[in-house]
Parts: structure tokens; sequence; C-alpha cells
């Protein structure tokens, strides 16, 4: 009988404050990837609204020793 492995899971750092879709403090500071790209976000962990999102680096979180310098 083969294994399934687990899925990948994502760092979620918490962050302070409140969500200004459903007022729980429950907010996550975390990665993703989308259609523009890698993207760096702050969102509710309950309602999954976004409260900050700014362009994050090109591979996400692989970071090259070029982008170093």
């Amino acid at each position: 009988m083969s294994q399934i492995a687990p899925p990948p899971a994502v760092e979620r750092t918490p962050v302070a404050g409140d969500c200004p879709g459903c007022g729980r403090t429950a907010l996550g500071e975390y990665d993703v990837v989308g259609e523009t790209g890698w993207t760096h976000v702050v969102k509710c962990q309950h309602c999954l609204a976004s409260v900050r999102r700014t362009p994050a680096n090109r591979l996400g979180p692989i970071t090259l020793l070029v982008d170093q310098l």
C-alpha cells in the first residue's frame, strides 16, 4: 500500500490587527503566487479578506545570491 505525502504548507506569520471583512484578529502574512507573479500578502485566516498586497521577490520564497548584491 502506498503512502500519500502531505500537501505543501506555507509558513504564515501572525500579524496584529483586525480583519476589515469579519472583524476577527486572525491575520497572517505570507507569499502567494497569482496571475501577476509572487505577491506578499496579509490576509484574514478566517474569511481570507486581503488587508495588504505588495509585490514580492520575483521567485517568491527562493532567494538567489545575485539578489543579495
